[in-house]
């Protein structure tokens, strides 16, 4: 493990856990111990826990992992038991702020108005559109409350309706591993086709001709993105034909089409390159051409205009910028700057209409949104009054239109959709975010600051607390952040959040290397052989919350998921005396195991992210901060820790062996809990009120911790 105890200084706290946490009612689970040999590069590990994984692979101990798994179960709801009526208050707190009955701000597209619409006392809602006008009858394309009946979970995505308006396509996932079957309904007489396309991302595209479907297929096993297929409707699903097939297992791809409607689109892109092909979409039978060959580290995607391609390009541009190129010459020695690169602007994405362009961007760490006039070549830029904000367009599938759909929030703003006339430059709020019950805006604030890292990197912290908080040290505060797959965490209101703050609770997001915030060059300073530094971060934006009086040793939190979760299990293990508690959702931790492991779904994609372990160097430089890996027998703060039987993305015997492991190794006495949803995946529960319970169960755990008791 790397010693940073120089660089970062050390600091104990006062850590205890509090008596409303039962820990002595039951005997904590100790994992069964199954030694098993890792040999590569001349290092042998020994790993006790690989056993775990037998679930997953259907090895002859997956009776012993459930059983395992239950037992942990146990051991939490027995500790948390005392908090089981805080758990339930704050569920129905956080559930009574959503209006249960409400919908969706209703959006254009080829003669119809689309929206979703909710209903009291019910976990999911009815998909909807109006013909022409938004007083016509009602169609109800499809109720997905109803057709959940039954299921533990149920999702429902990519619906994609067909260019005559008569039939849609939609994906279906019961188990929560992201794997779609696709449907196609016809909207005129209700009939659900017998064409049932399984093992898929659950979005398909179709052509002109209405008949003819693209979606893309997964791996029966590693589950990923690996074909582009082509379905025509009424014939079986075993003809359908292959387009377009991956031969990178880096890459993911997908299809799409363009929003004039003219050209299919498939896109195969890694962490480092991508590829584009194209197709017209009234030749459904034809053959994709490519659109540029990939290159070496050049990323780009495509837009499609009425007469010409633009072209979003980090080619000797490492903030990215605007190419353009005719129709028919599309390779890149026909490309010519439409906007330049800028060191200090990171272009984010266009979106395209007929007589505008408009162009989202990150400068200073904050979103903004350009506005470009394709006929003048006039460009001007919205303006936001916060110091810390989020905007971004939103459903724009209009392509003639001139008025552009935005959404805009804060820490302390609910999220507002916007139209904005791109012609007189007047914008109307069409709808906000309520908050059931009443939310006062200038009842909390915002800040943002910036802490200085290891090596004098400025960090950027967005911070939002209740008015009346004293900065002198007293508050407690939690901690999240991400950091990962150039991925920004932008500060957005969240009216579950309220109730942390309102019991005096600080919250902060560390916008720390890994993410995109700050640019392109953010992101590379925190993955590969630099990811370090995203860790280092986190702990140097700990110490600097607590030098500004913020919060105190003993009162400060951390939080983090999946990419996070391992930033999570870095940081117990770099600097376990700065955090009181830490919770770890879906955490990512058992870096070098997974990434060895070519048949866990999304491993060969990240190479391009972590490193390839069967390469020294990255093994090496993987295996020193890996959670798993670098457990020692030291104290560690409070942990609760969260995953899902299904989960596809990160697999729950990664935080299952890095508890297991974390009992056998601590010194200490505090609470070590591990939560498995046995029927949910990555993602948590589909229902649109499930998922607070978790956050009840996270905040009861802080609040325990704090001793607040209601």
């Amino acid at each position: 493990m790397i010693i940073l105890s120089a660089i970062i200084g050390t600091a104990r706290a006062e850590q205890y856990t509090s008596e409303q946490l039962n820990t002595k009612v039951i005997q904590a689970p100790l994992a069964v111990i199954k030694p098993h040999k890792r040999d590569i590069h001349n290092d042998q590990v020994v790993d006790d826990y690989y056993w775990m994984n037998d679930f997953f692979k259907e090895g002859p101990d997956a009776e012993l992992v459930i059983d395992y798994l239950k037992k942990e179960n146990d051991y939490t709801n027995a500790v948390l038991k005392p908090t089981e009526k805080l758990q339930e208050q704050l569920f129905q707190e956080m559930k009574a702020r959503i209006r249960e009955k409400d919908e969706s701000v209703p959006y254009l597209k080829n003669g119809y108005y689309y929206y979703t619409r909710t209903e009291d006392g019910q976990q999911y809602f009815k998909f909807c559109r109006k013909k022409d006008e938004l007083n016509a009858s009602e169609e109800i394309l499809l109720d997905i409350d109803a057709m959940a009946v039954g299921y533990a979970y149920y999702a429902a995505t990519g619906f994609s309706v067909s260019p005559d308006n008569n039939l849609m396509s939609f994906g279906v996932d019961t188990v929560s591993r992201r794997e779609y079957t696709i449907f196609i309904k016809n909207l005129l007489t209700g009939e659900i086709y017998k064409d049932e396309i399984p093992k898929t991302s659950g979005n398909s595209t179709w052509a002109k001709d209405n008949k003819t479907l693209y979606y893309t297929a997964k791996n029966l096993v590693t589950l990923l993105s690996e074909k582009i297929n082509r379905h025509t409707l009424g014939t079986l699903v075993d003809d359908d034909v292959t387009v377009y097939e991956e031969i990178d297992n880096t890459n993911y791809i997908g299809v799409g089409k363009s929003k004039n409607g003219e050209y299919i689109f498939i896109e195969s892109e890694g962490t480092l390159s991508s590829e584009v092909f194209y197709l017209k979409s009234d030749d459904p039978a034809g053959n994709f051409q490519v659109f540029q060959p990939r290159m070496k580290n050049v990323l780009y995607h495509v837009t499609a205009l009425e007469d010409r391609f633009l072209i979003v390009t980090n080619d000797e541009a490492k903030n990215f910028k605007v190419m353009q190129c005719q129709l028919g010459m599309t390779s890149r020695e026909h490309w010519r700057a439409f906007i330049p690169h800028r060191e200090d602007v990171l272009v984010s994405e266009v979106d395209e209409f007929k007589d505008y362009l408009v162009v989202t961007e990150r400068k200073n760490g904050l979103s903004q949104i350009a506005i470009h006039n394709l006929q003048n070549e006039e460009q001007y830029y919205l303006d936001f009054g916060e110091v810390a904000y989020t905007v971004y367009p939103s459903t724009n599938v209009e392509y003639g239109t001139q008025k552009l759909r935005f959404g805009y929030t804060s820490l302390v703003t609910p999220l507002s959709t916007y139209e904005y006339d791109m012609v007189t430059r007047k914008k109307i709020l069409l709808k906000q975010q309520e908050v059931v019950g009443g939310y006062d805006t200038h009842a909390y604030s915002t800040e943002r600051i910036f802490a200085k890292a290891s090596d004098g990197t400025a960090i950027p912290i967005s911070l939002v607390y209740k008015n009346g908080i004293k900065k002198e040290g007293s508050a407690p505060l939690l901690l999240y952040a991400y950091g990962s797959y150039g991925y920004a965490i932008d500060p957005t209101f969240n009216s579950a959040r309220l109730s942390l703050l309102d019991r005096g609770f600080v919250y902060a997001i560390a916008h720390i290397r890994g993410g995109e915030e700050m640019g392109r060059q953010w992101y590379e300073e925190g993955k590969m052989m630099n990811k370090i530094n995203t860790f280092t971060d986190f702990i140097s934006c700990g110490h600097y919350l607590i030098d500004q009086k913020f919060t105190s040793l003993g009162h400060l939190y951390a939080q983090g998921g999946s990419a996070g979760g391992l930033l999570m299990g870095a940081i117990a293990n770099m600097e376990p005396n700065l955090w009181n508690g830490i919770i770890a959702q879906v955490p990512f931790v058992d870096v070098v195991n997974t990434m060895l492991d070519e048949g866990i779904p999304l491993t060969t994609n990240e190479y391009d992210e972590w490193g390839n372990p069967n390469e020294k160097e990255a093994y090496y430089y993987m295996k020193s901060y890996s959670p798993y890996e670098n457990i020692e027998g030291k104290e560690y703060p409070n942990i609760l820790v969260t995953t899902g039987l299904h989960d596809s993305q990160v697999q729950y015997f990664e935080p299952a062996k890095w508890v297991a492991k974390l009992r056998k190794m601590k010194t200490d006495n505090h609470v070590l809990l591990l939560k498995t949803d046995m029927e949910y995946g990555h993602g948590g529960a589909s229902g649109r009120f499930d998922y607070l319970k978790d956050i009840a169960l996270n905040y009861a755990f802080l609040f325990a911790l704090e001793q607040i008791e209601k």
